[in-house]
């Protein structure tokens, strides 16, 4: 179907009339008469201009379809093509085959295929998901990990935006997508979506128990156990005597774990006869120095230092090691090395701190001078969790490559760390001076701190950021399903995933064609000229 943007631009068709009066009046040249008398001139004009008629007709042909197509290509033309309507989509995620909920929604995706759905993975690009591996799944009995290993599939940490992908993609046509219910997928922002998807979410009743960290107390072996269901994640200290190097030991959840060395230090190990299964984990660093933290904070900083230092004896609590921190006057030395550094001072931290955090090194920074004022409530991963209020925050920008750790309603950086090397840099774009914020009064301080102070792997930032990928697949907190889109109800009250599908058009540009044949005109209509121009005029007497 032929159609027009911009329909008002076909006035420039008027423009036809320039070349057509251009013709008209382009007189020949005059015959050359022996004057006798005047009245025999003005005889000879006045029967010229009786007799106008067109000259070069092909010319004002060339001229006058270079003027027409120029006007149709201003008008915008398009070609729309109606595409057949696609009967829907069921968008599987790889990691729901194998689960025990999943046999119950075959016959519904059954039913879904033989009313002409087709059947595809919930990844990149969307391939197709062969019938052969569908009937190879039919008791459910396929492993998730040996589904995503064979296909090349990876777990996708960011559902939201993969569907509004699929939306776009398959515009028009009704989604039936199954995905885990696990919260680690739902990451990153939830856009609107279209009211023809309907997103069957599976849970898993199942629950992970793995080692988070490890250290070692005296003639202790502490380690940091965590425990994950639909509902929570918790974490809880046990100590047990320290067992020999290679003999298998036994913690409760756990089954029997083994200390093994590792380079210059120790690392627990579970032993396991799949290392792809899903529930696997690492090998955990066993910390066996004390975490040595060094605070440096002017006069001007005093409050905030206190408060610092009340979080961090708080959260040290938690911590599988002990901790000894201390206070400084004067600038520390970067030659100390400590594992920590609160920088609490409007001076820049000196150069040479750079070699120590390559080497380890954590350096907490705050805001400084003039905040901006502002009043936002720091984003809480739990309900019952008391928010705290942002009065006022740094102007300064953040540093490129920075990952949030906190953020506030609007989305913007509370805390944000930076990884160099081994050692990284922590900067609160915020104070804990009550002026600022009230961080330094809420509860929840210390717990923050202490998931900062002792990450998800005791080893290095480098080390916990290659494990953390591994520790994520342990966390089985579970979709609020609330969230997700609901079905509009159908005329009969029920709610299906087949929706009537609105037309969808391939739509093609003429513009581009409509130049090209501007610019052959105009090379034909100038060789055409030239030639005329050329012919030689024969004088009449």
């Amino acid at each position: 179907m032929f159609k027009l943007l911009t329909p008002s631009a076909l006035l420039a068709l008027l423009g036809l009339l320039v070349p057509v009066a251009i013709h008209l009046w382009n007189r020949r040249p005059g015959r050359e008469v022996a004057v006798g008398s005047l009245r025999w001139l003005t005889a000879g004009a006045n029967r010229r201009l009786r007799n106008l008629k067109l000259e070069q007709f092909w010319l004002l042909l060339l001229r006058a379809a270079l003027l027409a197509v120029l006007a149709l290509a201003l008008a915008g033309p398009v070609w729309q093509q109606a595409l057949p309507a696609g009967r829907g989509q069921v968008l599987l995620s790889p990691e729901v085959l194998g689960k025990p909920a999943f046999a119950t929604l075959r016959p519904t995706i059954d039913s879904l295929r033989r009313r002409g759905y087709a059947l595809r993975w919930l990844a990149a690009g969307f391939p197709k998901m062969s019938g052969a591996a569908w009937r190879t799944d039919s008791l459910g009995r396929r492993d998730s990990a040996r589904v995503l290993a064979s296909g090349g599939l990876a777990p996708d940490r960011f559902l939201w935006a993969r569907v509004q992908q699929a939306a776009a993609a398959f515009a028009g046509q009704p989604l039936y997508v199954v995905t885990p219910a696990a919260l680690r997928g739902f990451e990153g922002l939830h856009p609107a979506l279209p009211a023809n998807i309907t997103w069957q979410t599976l849970p898993n009743p199942a629950t992970a128990t793995w080692v988070q960290a490890a250290g070692v107390r005296g003639d202790s072996l502490r380690l940091l156990v965590g425990k994950s269901t639909e509902n929570q994640t918790t974490f809880q200290p046990k100590s047990i005597l320290k067992p020999k190097t290679n003999a298998p030991f036994r913690v409760g959840g756990l089954g029997f774990l083994r200390l093994e060395p590792s380079g210059a230090g120790q690392q627990v190990v579970l032993p396991t006869a799949d290392k792809a299964a899903a529930n696997s984990t690492p090998p955990v660093p066993v910390r066996s120095q004390p975490l040595r933290m060094v605070m440096y904070a002017t006069p001007a900083y005093a409050l905030d230092a206190r408060y610092l230092q009340a979080g961090v004896r708080a959260a040290a609590a938690g911590l599988l090691v002990p901790v000894q921190l201390s206070m400084s006057a004067a600038p520390p030395s970067p030659g100390t090395r400590p594992d920590w550094l609160f920088w609490l001072s409007d001076a820049p931290l000196p150069a040479g701190w750079q070699d120590a955090v390559q080497r380890g090194t954590r350096v907490w920074q705050q805001a400084t001078a003039t905040g901006m004022a502002t009043n936002t409530r720091l984003a809480t991963p739990a309900a019952d969790e008391a928010p705290a209020v942002i009065l006022q925050r740094s102007t300064a920008a953040e540093a490129p490559g920075s990952t949030v750790l906190w953020a506030d309603g609007l989305g913007r950086a509370v805390l944000s760390q930076r990884s160099v090397g081994q050692g990284a840099f922590y900067q609160l774009h915020t104070r804990l001076h009550p002026a600022w914020s009230d961080l330094a009064d809420n509860p929840g301080l210390p717990a923050r701190l202490l998931e900062i102070i002792q990450p998800e792997n005791a080893g290095s930032p480098a080390s916990a950021t290659s494990t953390q990928e591994a520790f994520a697949n342990q966390d089985l907190r579970a979709m609020d399903a609330a969230q997700l889109p609901v079905p509009v109800p159908t005329a009969g009250g029920r709610t299906s995933p087949a929706q009537a599908a609105p037309k969808v058009f391939r739509v093609t540009d003429l513009r581009p064609w409509l130049v090209l044949a501007v610019g052959v005109l105009s090379l034909l209509e100038r060789l055409l000229a030239r030639r005329r121009e050329a012919l030689p005029t024969t004088p009449v007497s």
